[in-house]
């Protein structure tokens, strides 16, 4: 008999093997596998990543090489190495990507950010070696995501095998492992990576199953000096929900926030974006949008998108004024929400529940008080500008992590509870009327 290539010999024990194993392990781990050589005895096979070399090496070994006794030679021994085109690409191509246009060279670098930036243009430099875990935290439209969505786009450009996902759709996959049975090639996707970015970690806050799964992802990850990035609205200990183990495991590394762009910075982000459409905007017009969002840079870059296309749209240069007219409607949402104060909100609240001032802002514990400052808390994040150390402070000096939980609890309860629903419902007509009232 003609001696057989080590391609011919693999290709023979994979087709014995895919009868011994199930289908999801074969094809998680033995799918993509390949023979570059077999020499004295020994067979070398091609894995795409070295998560998968240690797997079958591990526990798989003693079952492959029972196959390939029976195909080469009774003292046959294998050995896992990455194929050779996979050594600095491994399943590049098949990664979910990050959006392109955010890069680290148009992210506008301020004050409010600086930290957050440094950081995470450290950990692209450097994985698994600066800062692990790097955790950013900050309100809504921030910049979180596009320092998440810069990291790996540069991590691409540098043939770092990185994987971005939300959390949300961590927890889909790991639901659908579940039902699936599929365990082992979720684990292969989480786990084989030099680099796990994950957007929105919050979001698996009080989701048991999925949190431990994480907790073992993050610690299998790290022990193995691989880069760990997430985003949240809010730091660690601040999600009410977060299981202890979980939360000290982010602060191993750095914690890094970022703030509400001042006035230079929002006119900085501005200017960065007209573009082309940059001599067709006067000067004045740019800082009177500036002026209009303080807290929200996608919707700051809403307002200029749209007062560009209104004065295209009329073939006229963007002034003040026309720029006015275009986002009327956001600028008059604004200016109403401003009327709205954290006293405003706690009197209709609390004459709605049959309660006093004192006794909404006091110590008192009975369900139908602590559900009444909780709306309070929930009602005043809603339509003030308030931070969460305002509204602890207005409702008897509790801390933010109190807040953010009261917070969430009646936005979820209010879905499932028609009594609270139809009770927050009139106690904003109720807030909608005083308004009014104070306008006239």
């Amino acid at each position: 008999m003609e001696p057989r290539s080590a391609h011919e010999i693999w290709e023979a024990a994979l087709g014995e093997l895919q009868i011994q194993v199930t289908k999801s392990n074969y094809r998680t781990w033995l799918g993509k596998t390949e023979g570059l050589s077999y020499e004295s005895n020994q067979l070398v096979v091609g894995v795409p990543n070295v998560f998968i070399a240690e797997y079958l090496d591990r526990n798989q070994r003693s079952l492959i090489e029972k196959t390939l006794i029976g195909l080469t030679h009774p003292k046959v021994k294998v050995v896992f190495h990455l194929s050779p085109d996979k050594v600095s690409s491994t399943q590049k191509v098949s990664r979910p990507g990050g959006n392109s246009k955010y890069t680290f060279d148009s992210f506008i670098v301020s004050k409010c950010n600086r930290l957050a930036y440094a950081a995470a243009l450290s950990v692209v430099e450097n994985p698994g070696r600066s800062y692990n875990p790097l955790f950013i935290f900050g309100g809504v439209g921030l910049g979180k995501t596009h320092l998440l969505h810069a990291i790996y786009n540069m991590a691409q450009l540098n043939n770092v095998n990185a994987l971005y996902v939300s959390a949300e759709q961590f927890t889909n996959d790991f639901v659908n492992a579940l039902r699936e049975q599929s365990n082992e090639e979720f684990r292969a996707k989480y786990r084989s990576v030099d680099m796990l970015l994950i957007d929105d970690i919050h979001f698996i806050s009080g989701k048991e199953q999925t949190e431990e799964s994480f907790f073992h992802t993050f610690n299998e990850l790290h022990n193995a000096n691989r880069q760990i990035v997430v985003t949240s609205d809010c730091p660690p200990k601040s999600m009410p929900q977060l299981g202890d183990r979980l939360c000290s495991r982010f602060e191993w590394g750095l914690i890094a926030d970022i703030k509400p762009p001042d006035f230079d910075t929002r006119l900085a982000i501005l200017k960065a974006k007209t573009g082309r459409d940059g001599e067709n905007i006067s000067p004045d017009a740019l800082e009177f949008i500036a002026r209009q969002v303080q807290h929200n840079i996608r919707e700051l870059e809403g307002c200029l998108h749209r007062a560009i296309a209104y004065a295209r749209l009329l073939g006229v240069l963007l002034t003040p004024e026309l720029a006015a007219k275009a986002i009327e409607d956001i600028a008059s949402k604004e200016q109403k929400g401003t009327l709205v104060t954290p006293n405003l909100v706690l009197e209709a609240v609390a004459s709605s529940f049959q309660l006093t001032l004192s006794e909404l802002k006091s110590r008192k514990r009975d369900r139908e008080t602590a559900l009444a400052r909780q709306v309070a808390m929930y009602l005043i994040k809603e339509a003030t500008n308030c931070s969460l150390a305002q509204i602890g402070l207005e409702l008897g000096n509790r801390d933010h992590s109190t807040v953010i939980h009261a917070c969430q609890k009646i936005a979820s309860d209010i879905d499932n509870n028609p009594y609270l629903r139809r009770k927050v419902s009139q106690i904003k007509q109720g807030i909608s009327l005083k308004q009014k009232a104070n306008t006239l």
